[in-house]
């Protein structure tokens, strides 16, 4: 399903990138089959599209279908992989427009994920009278942006249904047996759902953490699932030929090389969100001990407008990775008599033709100012192509991971900024480092 082309690195990396890199690969891939290695105990992904709990999936179909008939609006409150896997998948599936468009389902929003109270307003407005409900997204329940939002969602629930009204509308994915979100839910009789503990945040999109309110956005995710396993089956077969192992040895090599920063690029506006959702997985499992690639995006063509001189003629520290897939519709460009625009010679073109050639374009243009490029091209875009780029995207950071010598699954630098938080704010037990960070502020 999935094309790699990585004939654009030639003469930015050694010829023997891949074979040179072959033992480690396979030691690498077999530490995710098998579990081991450094955070082998959040593995749980790499077989997740062939051994996720099929009762929870059917609840979860089940659940979407409830809040589709009793609710205009889903509030999704989490953060980092607890919404950006579901907002990526909700908008590249069915538009970055999504809740504008004509539709039988919900509005959905997401909460929770910042503390901006001018956002928070604006959604409580856009919300206005319409009915809603709540899928809180928290492992413990106690991360500050989520927990605020859900205090303040849940208070408006019980405001407009009553407690009894409200728990209706309250779904919590969180830990199967421990955390404050998990002791509230089962005291409140919040429908729940699991954060597997052998899935990270960053890698949770084809759990209950996404495929809830990717379900009730309306997509098929069985379909997406279905996509996730093909991958799964066709990355496990180890070799030299495993499109897996070739890109995550080129990004490696691209490293080595010198290379600091690799850009995400995509043809698609709806496309956005998904590269969020990249840069979280591979910023929070590579960026660790001093390594690790800095993940970028931009949205092309728009971007070549803006921070296309940069990568044609900037400092020579990125590679670009392009994901392309292949059109569903169709637009004839029209002839215009007076050709004001000088543009006839495109007339009666398809509008993908020319995108086609200005992705080319592009291609070579940076390669020949020094930009390494990989292109990955997919057919168009559908629930099983969604999945199958998902699971490839998580294969690949896997092996890179192991690669550097790092722990592709945990996030240790997270925590650095929480400390202080919670300091500033006053909480209690950090009285004596809110001393110290006081004294220089």
């Amino acid at each position: 399903m999935l094309k790699l082309d990585l004939s654009k690195l030639s003469g930015f990396i050694p010829e023997d990138y891949l074979t040179s890199r072959e033992d480690r690969l396979s030691k690498a891939a077999q530490m995710l089959a098998a579990h081991t290695g450094p955070g082998g105990d959040f593995t749980g992904w790499v077989t997740l599209p062939r051994d996720y709990d099929k009762e929870e999936f059917a609840r979860i179909q089940a659940a979407a279908k409830k809040i589709q008939s009793q609710s205009q609006v889903l509030v999704v409150i989490g953060i980092g992989g607890s919404y950006l896997g579901a907002r990526a998948v909700i908008e590249l599936l069915l538009s970055q427009n999504y809740n504008l468009k004509k539709k039988d389902t919900p509005d959905i929003f997401f909460a929770g994920n910042g503390l901006s109270t001018d956002a928070l307003l604006e959604l409580i407005e856009l919300i206005g009278d319409r009915d809603f409900s709540v899928n809180i997204i928290s492992k413990s329940g106690t991360t500050t942006e989520p927990a605020v939002a859900f205090r303040i969602f849940k208070t408006m629930l019980e405001e407009k249904y009553g407690r009894d009204g409200a728990r209706e509308r309250i779904y919590a994915t969180t830990d199967k047996a421990r955390g404050a979100l998990k002791g509230l839910a089962d005291a409140e009789g919040y429908e729940e759902f699991v954060v597997p503990d052998a899935v990270g945040g960053r890698y949770s999109v084809l759990t209950a953490v996404g495929l809830l309110p990717i379900a009730v956005a309306g997509v098929d995710i069985k379909a997406l699932m279905e996509g996730a396993c093909q991958a799964m089956e066709e990355l496990s077969v180890p070799g030299l030929d495993n499109p897996a192992w070739q890109y995550a040895a080129a990004r490696h090599a691209l490293y080595q090389a010198g290379k600091r920063v690799e850009i995400l690029a995509g043809y698609e506006p709806r496309f956005r969100f998904f590269a969020e959702w990249w840069k979280q997985l591979y910023g929070e499992s590579e960026g660790k001990d001093g390594k690790g690639l800095f993940p970028a995006s931009v949205e092309f063509t728009a971007d070549l407008h803006s921070m296309g001189q940069y990568i044609q003629e900037g400092e020579r520290l990125m590679a670009e990775t392009v994901v392309k897939f292949e059109p569903d519709g169709q637009f004839i460009i029209p002839d215009d008599p007076a050709n004001v625009d000088g543009l006839n010679f495109l007339s009666g073109k398809p509008m993908a033709f020319v995108a086609e050639q200005a992705m080319r374009g592009t291609i070579l243009a940076h390669v020949d100012g020094g930009v390494p490029n990989v292109l990955l091209e997919l057919p168009k875009i559908s629930e099983s192509s969604v999945g199958f780029l998902i699971y490839f995207f998580e294969y690949v950071c896997g092996l890179s991971g192991h690669l550097l010598e790092v722990n592709p699954f945990d996030q240790p630098g997270v925590e650095a900024y929480k400390k202080n938080m919670f300091a500033l704010l006053g909480k209690p037990g950090y009285e004596e480092l809110r001393a110290e960070l006081l004294a220089k502020l």
